[in-house]
């Protein structure tokens, strides 16, 4: 039982992942299809972070009244409508119809299974778990790429939708293995904190522009790596660059696999500072000025490897840093900040882009990865002062 709902659980992850690169890896064929400017990519993702914020600050709300795996079921169909409604889509303006439910399904998945993996199992399941969001993520920008090179945008969508609707069978049928664990997170999560209790607990802001920092230079990986290859190199296919936004999530995969192996024996807060070191490693790599855009390529991928372990360890150290009665709020917290980074940050980017150039890409990730270690470094420090 215990390892078929653990199979589950990884599963539910990887659904998690498909929506998330296709927008970034689909767009620049997108674009020209609608007639927009490439900055407007920018404000459907927004559109889609401002859903996935408001279901990230409801869920520990729903997490005390309902099952972790109705909002599991429920979201998963949402995300599916938002695929669909994407292949559908004939025009920019409707788009913005089809991210709410886009949105909506994200957050609340996240934010409740994060939840019940801190509250039941160990940091390297937790690593594991995101190692396999990784996975969906790789995936779909290569249905994309696959997608453009066999039929049109449109495709990509519809078959991302496919198998999320494969994965929600799935998830239906498991339905009974929830129930040994649930009982008991149950009763964890009905004594449990408001976000206006959690938010004034010492450290909890700290750790909520932490999330966003990392955030906002993971989201901006997410949707301008495919455009910013097309922008900076020269002489590549539409396909191959659509593919290039899969670089970003195999190294955040990889990343999240070699965690799964150490977590336990490095500890969190280990893994964070290794993983952030080797993030800024990545991106002076990519800084290189080498036309050529293998080094690049390689640049991003060590970009993903570092980020890897970061927002895994942050959302598992919760119980630990603030006690369990805080911990589904504080993570709905941590999601609804990231989910502010991921919202505007990458439109900003795609407005500064438009006047300066795409190539100023690499010095917008170094000022995220920065602030993301300076403010869990700061966090430490009052959590240890708090203890004493």
């Amino acid at each position: 039982m215990y390892s078929l709902l653990l199979a589950v659980i990884y599963l539910i992850f990887i659904s998690l992942g498909l929506p998330d690169s296709l927008l970034g890896s689909g767009w620049p064929t997108m674009q020209v299809a609608f007639g927009v400017p490439s900055s407007y990519a920018g404000y459907v993702s927004m559109s889609i972070s401002f859903m996935t914020i408001i279901s990230a600050l409801l869920s520990p709300r729903m997490i005390r009244h309902f099952h972790t795996k109705w909002i599991v079921i429920v979201s998963i169909f949402l995300t599916i409508m938002g695929l669909i409604g994407f292949s559908i889509s004939t025009s920019y303006l409707m788009l913005f119809i089809f991210v709410i439910p886009y949105g909506l399904g994200a957050g609340a998945i996240d934010a409740s299974v994060n939840h019940y993996v801190a509250n039941n199992y160990s940091g390297s399941v937790m690593n594991f778990l995101h190692c396999f969001y990784g996975v969906g993520a790789v995936i779909s920008p290569n249905i994309m790429a696959l997608a453009l090179s066999q039929a049109r945008w449109n495709e990509g969508y519809r078959w991302t939708a496919y198998i999320q609707i494969g994965i929600l069978i799935v998830c239906i049928i498991s339905l009974p293995l929830w129930k040994r664990n649930e009982s008991g997170a149950e009763g964890e999560t009905e004594a449990g904190a408001g976000i206006r209790e959690a938010i004034k607990v010492p450290g909890v802001i700290l750790t909520l522009i932490a999330f966003f920092a990392y955030c906002s230079g993971e989201a901006t990986c997410f949707l301008w790596t495919s455009s910013y290859f097309a922008g900076v190199k020269e002489e590549l296919s539409e396909g191959m660059i659509a593919s290039f936004g899969s670089l970003i999530f195999g190294g955040l995969m990889l990343g999240r696999l070699i965690s799964g192996f150490v977590s336990n024996r490095l500890g969190d807060r280990l893994l964070i500072r290794i993983g952030i070191a080797v993030e800024l490693a990545g991106i002076l790599m990519v800084m290189l000025p080498i036309k050529n855009w293998v080094p690049a390529a390689i640049g991003f991928v060590i970009i993903g490897t570092g980020m890897g372990p970061v927002y895994p360890a942050i959302q598992h150290m919760a119980p630990e840093n603030f006690g369990k009665r805080y911990s589904a709020a504080v993570i709905g917290l941590q999601m609804a900040s990231a989910y502010v980074g991921s919202t505007f940050m990458p439109m900003v980017f795609g407005n500064l882009q438009q006047h300066i150039g795409i190539g100023i890409m690499p010095f917008y990730l170094l000022i995220f990865a920065v602030l993301n270690i300076s403010m869990l470094e700061r966090t430490y420090v009052v959590l240890k002062s708090r203890k004493a």
